[in-house]
């Protein structure tokens, strides 16, 4: 993991919880659910892990080939939680790269990545931008494309309960900005990403 920044108070989160669950009804005495608020003050610090890493570590063993073509790594499967109600989105991420000077990194790297920077509260359209923008400073690509094709709960268990409905944000730097004809290249990168593509719950 990166860096710690801090700590995680799970007792206050658990008194917390429970203070939140019985304000709104809930009967912390019925069976199953004397538990409930130290089981989810645990799985919120879990979902928010990324609040407390970084990702510079990273990128201490980026490697350096010869190469000056564009790569993708596609259907980086990934959950994360809606900052405005707290509810799931989850889908998958696609990214394509220009290595500059040939650095490059293990694939690995890419969906520890996604993992880290969906693990806090997010908006989709900024959990794109925060992968292309530490793909660009942390790799120093040339240019970053990257796609996310996510199923929001908040969409479909309550307001409209649009059933069924994905939402797609890309973000561009580099290169790829300036470019278009590298535009296309690294959107042709990804061929049909999103074509009929079932996202899996996680």
């Amino acid at each position: 993991m990166g860096e710690e920044r801090t700590a995680v108070d799970l007792p206050r989160a658990e008194r917390a919880m429970r203070d939140f669950l019985t304000a709104v009804g809930v009967d912390l005495a019925a069976q199953g659910m004397e538990e409930t608020p130290a089981r989810a003050a645990a799985l919120y610090a879990e979902l928010f892990a990324g609040l407390h890493t970084d990702t510079r570590d990273l990128w201490s063993d980026v490697l350096t080939e010869e190469t000056d073509g564009l790569i993708a790594v596609r259907a980086i499967s990934f959950h994360s939680i809606c900052e405005h109600h707290l509810l799931p989105f989850f889908g998958t991420a696609h990214i394509v790269y220009r290595p500059h000077a040939g650095r490059v990194a293990g694939f690995g790297v890419f969906t520890r990545l996604v993992e880290r920077v969906a693990r806090r509260p997010q908006l989709q359209e900024r959990l794109t931008a925060d992968i292309a923008r530490e793909i660009e400073h942390g790799l120093g690509a040339e240019g970053v494309l990257v796609i996310v094709d996510a199923r929001q709960l908040c969409m479909t268990m309550r307001g409209a309960r649009a059933h069924g409905t994905r939402t797609t944000t890309s973000a561009c730097r580099g290169i790829f900005c300036a470019d278009k004809t590298m535009e296309l290249q690294a959107w042709q990168m990804l061929g049909e990403w999103g074509s009929g593509e079932n996202i899996p719950l996680p």
